[in-house]
């Protein structure tokens, strides 16, 4: 089996920053696409950003310039740097990997969530 463990949510003021990790472990092969999406009360879950294998970013329009992903693939880990950041970010965020594991094909996975809340 394959967990992802996420950390670095909680509260901040507007404006501020947080930094959100997330490392996948156990029966990997490959990871494949990381990404991170949010879901806000009353609301569908959104794609945050998502990366690459090979580093190529993608951005939703609302956090296009005050957040940026990145990953180590040496520890299976993708970082969301959030800046800047609104009360409109307040929202659960989770991680996602696309993961080969021992099964010859690819499969979602995904991190039990972490709360975000911006609030003066």
């Amino acid at each position: 089996q394959v967990q992802l463990a996420e950390s670095g949510g909680g509260l901040v003021q507007p404006g501020g920053s947080l930094r959100l990790s997330c490392a996948a472990s156990g029966r990997i092969f490959n990871v494949n696409d990381m990404g991170w999406y949010r879901q806000a009360p009353g609301k569908q879950r959104e794609l945050v950003a998502v990366i690459s294998s090979g580093g190529r970013t993608n951005y939703a329009d609302a956090v296009q310039g005050r957040f940026t992903i990145s990953r180590d693939n040496a520890k299976n880990t993708v970082y969301l740097q959030m800046n800047s950041l609104k009360p409109e970010d307040t929202a659960v965020y989770y991680c996602n990997a696309n993961v080969r594991d021992w099964r010859p094909y690819n499969v979602d996975y995904w991190g039990q969530g972490t709360q975000v809340t911006v609030s003066s």
